[in-house]
């Protein structure tokens, strides 16, 4: 057992919003309202209360512990208690009960617009931030090139902070909090923020400083970015916390019980599809071998993961493809559209359904993730795609013949196949 560096105990946060009442009556319209109601008052009518006040418990019973040196990510839908949980950690608002207890110095990095003064320049901010922290000028100084090296925005470090952009924000305000040697960090997801190279940087600084035995918590949408990350998670929902433990686990059951991804997403309005001037992505949907849309399928039955899309321009050779993840973010395999009908051959404009189908017995049990797109193949070009379309979950009944057999334990491996077997038997005594 690890010291521990975070200790949570019974946290709840309380909020009392205003309901009923209109968020533009202000002023003359408010008083008029007023006026009348008590007029009928008087008159003995009855009336409706203009508002009433209303608890809401964004956070409720959590408890957790977090070791030195874990990196853990908080994963749940909008609305789970995510951000208030952060917010509870790094003391930007107290708790209505319970308690959260950190055992380090703690850098936090949240929404954009939280912890910099906007008045200050990007060199002011950094030393303040450093203050904050506890530490000394002399340490800040022996960081400040390195942080503002890792930011990118060496021009703009004496510009106020107010005029940066949030990509610029975001960058300065990661540097900060990653190399002020904070015992413990606590991200939100404003990475997304950022572009993809300085994402991936930001990743690997989130991991050196897990490496180092600091402890990081991490809130993200991006499952494949907790799971290449975390080394735990915590899973919330409605507030409570769901279930904590190995990252693989989580994630997987998140997945699968929360909704987040599910055996069918479709773009009925075309305006929010993925899609360029060449082609939209309608629906991606995992099927049956009967064509039933689901997201369970038996480890021995064939499953089909269908790509629908509008060609909007003729004359384009394109290309389906599927990516399949495992639910720990690791790549199984790529998939692209060979068949011999279309190979090659440019696309008339229309309305187009393709479907790779994957045979029983190859996926282990767990969650496969699938992430489909178009792409032309020579010269490379990305026409467009979306990551982490769908999901199934595969199961294996006790039914027919199956690769586990007879044995109930756990069984390592993305995949599970049910390979042929042949043994051959000489009579007693003769060498095979």
């Amino acid at each position: 057992m690890g010291n521990v560096a975070i200790r949570v105990e019974q946290l709840s946060k309380k909020y009392e919003i205003q309901i009923g009442k209109s968020r533009g009556e202000s002023g003359l319209a408010e008083r008029f309202t007023q006026g009348v109601q008590r007029m009928l008052r008087m008159k003995g009518a009855p009336t409706a209360s203009s508002s009433r006040r209303e608890e809401v418990w964004p956070i409720r019973d959590v408890s957790f512990e977090v070791e030195a040196g874990d990196v853990v990510g908080i994963i749940g839908r909008n609305g789970a208690g995510k951000s208030t949980l952060l917010k509870l950690l790094s003391r930007i608002t107290e708790p209505t009960s319970g308690r959260a207890q950190m055992f380090g110095r703690v850098g936090t990095l949240l929404e954009v617009g939280t912890g910099f003064h906007p008045e200050l320049t990007g060199r002011d901010n950094i030393y303040l931030s450093g203050i904050i922290l506890g530490m000394k000028k002399a340490e800040i100084d022996r960081k400040f090139d390195e942080i503002v090296e890792f930011s990118g925005i060496d021009k703009y470090i004496d510009t106020p902070v107010k005029r940066y952009s949030s990509g610029m924000y975001v960058r300065l305000a990661f540097a900060v909090g990653a190399h002020l040697d904070p015992e413990i960090l606590i991200v939100d997801e404003v990475l997304a923020v950022g572009d993809s190279q300085f994402q991936q940087k930001c990743m690997n600084k989130m991991h050196d400083i897990g490496e180092k035995g600091r402890t990081v918590i991490f809130v993200s949408h991006n499952m494949s970015a907790v799971a290449r990350l975390c080394n735990k998670a915590i899973f919330l929902q409605g507030g409570r916390l769901v279930k904590q433990g190995p990252t693989h686990e989580i994630v997987g059951e998140y997945l699968y019980n929360s909704g987040a991804l599910t055996g069918c997403r479709e773009w009925l309005d075309p305006a929010t599809a993925p899609q360029d001037d060449i082609v939209r992505m309608c629906a991606v949907r995992v099927r049956t071998e009967k064509g039933i849309v689901t997201d369970t399928v038996d480890i021995g039955e064939a499953v089909g993961v269908e790509l629908e899309y509008e060609v909007l321009q003729p004359g384009h050779v394109l290309v389906p493809n599927f990516g399949f993840k495992s639910d720990e973010g690791e790549s199984l395999f790529v998939s692209n559209d060979r068949d011999p009908t279309w190979l090659r051959r440019p696309r008339p404009a229309g309305r187009y359904s393709s479907t790779v189908w994957v045979p029983g017995h190859f996926f282990g049990e767990g969650t496969v993730i699938v992430g489909g797109g178009l792409v032309r193949e020579a010269p490379f070009h990305e026409h467009c795609d979306y990551p982490e379309a769908v999901a199934f979950h595969v199961t294996e009944s006790n039914e027919g013949i199956t690769a586990r057999g007879d044995y109930t334990g756990d069984i390592p491996g993305k995949i599970r196949p049910l390979l042929k077997w042949t043994t051959n038997c000489s009579s007693a005594g003769e060498a095979l």
